[in-house]
């Protein structure tokens, strides 16, 4: 599934990866997030709720552009820069164009939204 992520006037596509985490994501959709820094490698807002973990990997090492779910903390991170292994971290997509705009220092308001097919 295709995703839009608005900033201001500039819009970055991504593509939602096909399992049970990306699917509860979508389910919110569409959404207003604030998107701050975490670690100079990372853009993160809180989610509505936690999203489903079933069939889940334990964790994972995102390369840049992947968006992601924490479930400990219940948020949405998009990567900026890759990162080694971190548990509990839950694979949702990756960003197909428009990394730049997301990449961009927070906070900053972002409305994600489906594409129609």
């Amino acid at each position: 599934m295709k995703i839009r992520l608005i900033v201001g006037e500039q819009v970055a596509i991504a593509t939602l990866y096909d399992n049970v985490t990306a699917r509860d994501f979508a389910s919110l959709l569409p959404l207003s997030l604030t998107m701050t820094d975490y670690d100079t490698i990372e853009r993160v807002s809180d989610l509505p709720r936690t999203l489903s973990k079933q069939g889940a990997p334990e964790g994972m090492a995102p390369v840049a552009g992947e968006l992601t779910h924490y479930a400990p903390w219940c948020n949405l991170a998009i990567l900026i820069k890759p990162r080694s292994y971190s548990r509990s971290l839950l694979p949702l997509g990756k960003v197909d164009e428009g990394l730049p705009i997301l990449s961009r220092p927070g906070p900053y308001k972002v409305r994600i939204e489906r594409v129609a097919p």
